[in-house]
């Protein structure tokens, strides 16, 4: 047997073994994390995501639900610190607009108030 054919068999058989241990042996557990244990570059994305869904679906009641994910901050305020992240981290003028957009219709929004019980 050449050396090259042993070469590539010892390959097919390392990658194999390692698609056996990845796929059965000890295959990733997902794990269901919410928004707010997300580090600071990945809640801009997800601030750009609910913008990017606030621009299709005009939900404004629905993007403050998507933001409130975020965890104790209000929706605005994420809304702020994503973009500042965003100009800081450079993306795309485009995303900007989005984000700005989603953060002015939070600046209009007050959650429907209900009158007191007696």
């Amino acid at each position: 047997m050449g050396r090259w054919l042993r070469f590539f068999i010892m390959i097919g058989i390392g990658i194999a073994i390692g698609l056996v241990y990845g796929w059965f042996i000890s295959p990733v557990e997902y794990v269901n994390t919410a928004p707010n244990s997300l580090r600071v570059d990945y809640k801009t994305d997800y601030v750009l995501m609910v913008a990017e869904a606030y621009k299709v679906e005009q939900n404004l009641d629905l993007a403050v639900r998507r933001l409130a994910l975020l965890g104790e901050t209000p929706p605005k305020d994420s809304v702020l610190q994503a973009i500042a992240q965003a100009v800081q981290y450079k993306y795309d003028p485009n995303d900007l607009i989005l984000m700005q957009s989603l953060a002015d219709g939070l600046r209009t929004w007050y959650p429907d108030l209900k009158e007191p019980t007696k």
